[in-house]
């Protein structure tokens, strides 16, 4: 009987891989479903604990060994590896799902769930086994006393960073991914743990913050904005009495602006957010949802060498690559109109006076 169980095993253990192989292959086929999809991913890991708990029962029971205490102690560790393994499934199937529905994801509060998870596993794993080798648990929670006291100040830090986590996540100050600048650091976040914050920085540098640190400092989240990315800039000219041309050419540049198919208008926006942009008098949507449509076009000042007319408008799109082109056209259009105009661009000049008299200072000394 043993030699079966053991030629069984082994075999198992041997064709495992293509076992896997199979399994992953009928769930591809089945793809459409999200659950059988995710899983295809998960094979493997959820695979080994469970193929390991086989291995040790099975070498337990054929070579007889009464080692029940190691024994319970092993199965107590792959159990709990192979529970935490299925709820991460089931976690990552809910973000898909989600997603999938178009709806609006925070993947903090999932990646918090799976740390939270983890943590009540360990603490269940040692409060069980504990338990089964005789050791009292009431008695060592009772008799924490002043010793947990001391563990409390000692972790002080950490305990302040774990509830500082929640306070960011449940303040929805950001998200994973959103870019963000404090004082100190710009970047976007990658993760949002239970007691620190990782950043990745623009010269592809990752920080680690703690959670307490960043939770009581200013934040500027530059992501929270869904149309609308500022254009700002002056166009220098060279001082003119020609009111009339400037004023057409301040118009030009307006009408431009209002119908560059990239430049936030009313209209523009109006169909993009007919579902959000409801009235509502608890709040400004445009302030909630990050939509700015000013677009201003004047004489500004009178600078040292120049005339200065103000662009400020906003791009429809957010994207840091797209709002440069949005950019550069505008700016490739302004000067299209200034050169069909009488204006001209303003650079700093410097005029130097040469005066030819000869003997200018030695008449000037004879003269006193």
């Amino acid at each position: 009987m043993k030699f079966y169980v053991i030629s069984g095993v082994v075999l198992l253990n041997l064709l495992s891989p293509l076992i896997a192989k199979s399994i992953k292959f009928f769930l591809f086929k089945k793809r459409r479903n999200i659950f059988l999809r995710l899983l295809y991913s998960r094979v493997f890991k959820i695979g080994i604990p469970l193929l390991l708990l086989i291995d040790i029962n099975t070498f337990f029971w054929v070579l007889g060994i009464e080692k029940e205490k190691i024994k319970f102690f092993l199965n107590s560790v792959l159990i709990a590896w192979l529970f935490y393994e299925v709820v991460k499934y089931f976690i990552y199937t809910a973000i898909t799902i989600k997603i999938s529905k178009k709806e609006s994801v925070r993947r903090e509060l999932f990646f918090m769930a799976i740390n939270l998870t983890k943590i009540f596993i360990a603490i269940v794993l040692i409060a069980v086994i504990l338990s089964y080798f005789g050791v009292d648990i009431t008695a060592i929670i009772t008799s924490l006393g002043i010793g947990g006291v001391i563990i409390g100040l000692a972790a002080k830090e950490t305990l302040s960073n774990f509830f500082d986590s929640i306070r960011i996540i449940s303040e929805d100050a950001f998200h994973v991914g959103d870019w963000i600048e404090t004082k100190d650091f710009e970047g976007f976040v990658t993760e949002i743990g239970l007691t620190a914050t990782q950043i990745r920085t623009f010269d592809n540098a990752l920080i680690v913050i703690p959670n307490s640190k960043l939770a009581n400092e200013w934040i500027k989240n530059w992501s929270r904005r869904m149309i609308g990315r500022r254009i700002k800039f002056w166009i220098k000219l060279k001082y003119s009495t020609d009111i009339v041309e400037i004023k057409r050419v301040i118009k030009e540049i307006k009408d431009m602006l209002e119908h560059h198919p990239m430049i936030v208008t009313d209209n523009k926006i109006r169909s993009r957010l007919r579902k959000r942009m409801q009235k509502n008098a608890l709040f400004s949507l445009e302030d909630k949802y990050g939509v700015r449509k000013t677009l201003l076009v004047y004489l500004d000042r009178f600078d040292e060498y120049s005339m200065d007319i103000l662009i400020y408008a906003f791009s429809i799109t957010i994207d840091w690559e797209e709002w440069l082109k949005v950019k550069q056209d505008v700016m490739l259009k302004i000067l299209e109109i200034i050169k069909n105009s009488n204006l001209e661009l303003a650079y700093p000049t410097s005029i130097i006076f040469y005066d030819e008299r000869k003997n200018l200072w030695k008449n000037s000394f004879e003269d006193t």
